[in-house]
């Protein structure tokens, strides 16, 4: 399929590693994923689900031992130690190698080699990049077709260039004493062996739009980011897109498809989803940043995706769409999971396969199954999705889930406080499990388990960006989930939180003001619309209590950050610290 010499010659090494039985190129035709699929479903690999119902949609299961990402067996392999940084685990490069090489060699004996080239972003734009991933699973093909834009036309855009990103996946034993996914940054290299979950073998998905390409980002001067790109089109027909970034259980996926409330409706109003994961950012030639989602699909979590919570990605999953560890319906051959209603079937198998009673107390989905649907099929999909040259940012947005530190939303000051604000970005626990409700943990721009480098670099390669963007976005803060003294938020959050963009928007075209606070510019209360909410017990009363700074929390908050800030060392940017004393002087003033 390709005369790439890069190409052949790494092919050539890496059959000789883990020596397949026979090797078949995936070309991105419809003929050849159909046969797959139907290779897939008699080896029992997947279930081919009621057809009719959900039509193009399948089971998976994986190993019980293989659930989710293992974020203590990913490694960041970088010649210095200090490159990779304190956040990330190193391994010496040529010790990684040698360890890999042993356990890859003779792993696809009696096994298929799949070779998938495959774009992140749309084929020819100037911010996608092309990798090439082996496997020894027709799941993880499958999935990458939905997940990314694969086949020959990836080849002929590559033409002759060694410039591609190598990815090796192996099954393997799915032992998980020796599962790895690794990742050599200097080498445009990721290797995974021993999973066969999504999160560690879709080697598109975190690794390389994430981890290998902030690495890249920062050595060409953009930005790799986990962000959604929403667009909000007002009545006039003029859409203006926004990023944001949330640690997980922020509800980035709802707000990346948000359902406009009723008022904003009735006005002529609509949201468009551009990506609800990851945002590739450049500087445009108008000299604003423009955001690209390099991603083909959705890789969402099931449990709580239902018709109230997020009707889009409910509707985007009923075809084409690749079910993984949920409940298996066996009474009309569909699938559940907890939150989907409140009706689970009784005639069932649980995400291990075994026959379950909804009645026995026992989760039926495992609490990270997913689902892997495709983009176009979202009925708020932008169209502005095969953009070539993505869409102007006005707004870049931070959040978490902090119970009374953080007020509903604030605006940073500038682009180096913005910057500030992503930095010390946290969530609170919420699950009882251990007792450890409400402990505060750091995830500078949702970005800890991604970052493909020291992240005391990757925020210097922040301030740099703000320097090289004439017309910036304005940076802001949002926290849907404060809560009243019973622990209930007291925000209703989902659809109703465009309300609060419509006031970001507004200050981005400065529509609006705001008041100057020792954290950032706020609203005033009346500056938000809460019409209709009455019946939320949203009253000008609880707006100022939601939009309230407590200086005592931010004080102990900072305590916090400067840990943080410790734990990343010598190459945490001064222009940081320069912040984080005048943000201490505020509160103390």
């Amino acid at each position: 399929m390709t005369k790439n010499t890069a190409v052949l010659n790494w092919l050539e090494e890496m059959k000789n590693l883990v020596k397949p039985d026979k090797v078949v190129w995936i070309d991105g035709s419809k003929e050849q994923a159909d046969e797959l699929r139907a290779e897939a479903c008699a080896t029992g690999e997947m279930i081919a689900l009621n057809q009719e119902k959900l039509p193009g949609c399948y089971l998976h299961r994986t190993a019980v031992n293989d659930v989710a990402r293992v974020e203590g067996r990913t490694f960041i392999c970088t010649s210095k130690k200090e490159d990779a940084g304190a956040t990330n685990n190193w391994c010496d490069p040529k010790e990684m190698y040698a360890k890999l090489y042993k356990l890859y060699d003779g792993s696809y004996q009696g096994r298929t080699m799949y070779v998938i080239p495959y774009s992140m972003g749309v084929i020819g734009s100037k911010f996608s990049k092309i990798g090439i991933e082996l496997t020894d699973s027709i799941y993880v093909v499958l999935n990458m077709l939905i997940m990314t834009r694969v086949g020959t036309a990836v080849l002929e855009a590559l033409g002759d260039s060694p410039d591609f990103v190598k990815g090796l996946h192996a099954k393997k034993d799915i032992d998980e004493e020796n599962r790895y996914i690794v990742h050599f940054p200097e080498d445009n290299t990721i290797m995974s062996v021993n999973s066969g979950y999504g999160g560690n073998v879709l080697l598109g998905k975190k690794c390389f739009a994430l981890r290998i390409a902030s690495y890249l980002a920062r050595k060409e001067g953009w930005l790799a980011e986990h962000m959604l790109i929403l667009g909000v089109e007002a009545p006039n027909g003029e859409t203006r897109y926004i990023c944001a970034a949330f640690p997980s259980a922020c509800g980035k996926t709802n707000l990346a498809m948000l359902i406009p409330p009723e008022i904003y409706q009735k006005k002529g109003y609509k949201v468009w989803c551009v990506g609800d994961d990851i945002a590739w950012l450049r500087v445009g030639p108008d000299g604003r940043l423009w955001a690209m989602n390099p991603e083909n699909g959705f890789f969402g979590v099931a449990p709580g995706t239902n018709l109230k919570s997020n009707p889009n990605a409910l509707h985007t999953t009923e075809r084409d769409t690749i079910f993984t560890n949920v409940v298996h319906n066996l009474e009309d051959n569909t699938v559940w999971w907890e939150g989907l209603n409140k009706t689970p079937p009784t005639n069932a198998l649980n995400w291990k396969g075994e026959k379950w009673d909804p009645a026995s107390g026992e989760k039926g989905a495992h609490p990270n199954s997913r689902f892997t649907a495709v983009a176009k099929n979202c009925p708020c999909i932008s169209k502005e999705f095969d953009s070539t040259t993505g869409v102007p940012i006005d707004a870049i947005i931070f959040g978490g889930r902090r119970a009374k530190t953080a007020p509903l939303v604030y605006q940073s000051y500038d682009w180096n406080h913005g910057v500030y604000v992503g930095s010390a970005m946290a969530s609170e626990t919420t699950a009882a499990a251990s007792g450890a409700v409400g402990v505060v943990r750091r995830d500078p721009m949702a970005m800890l388990p991604f970052c493909g480098y020291n992240m005391g670099d990757y925020f210097a390669h922040w301030i740099e960006m703000g320097k090289k963007i004439p017309h910036a976005p304005k940076i802001f803060n949002v926290n849907w989930f404060r809560t009243d003294d019973e622990g209930n938020f007291i925000w209703p959050g989902f659809g109703d939180n465009m309300r609060v963009l419509m006031w970001i928007l507004d200050r981005c075209e400065e529509k609006v003001g705001a008041v100057q606070t020792p954290i950032g510019y706020m609203p005033k209360p009346e500056d938000i619309n809460i019409e209709g909410l009455e019946d939320e017990g949203i009253t000008p009363a609880v707006m100022k209590d939601l939009l309230s700074v407590d200086k005592d929390l931010w004080k102990e908050d900072i305590k916090g950050v400067k840990e943080f800030y410790a734990k990343i060392g010598d190459r945490m940017p001064k222009e940081l610290y320069d912040e984080l004393d005048k943000f201490e002087a505020r509160l103390h003033a």
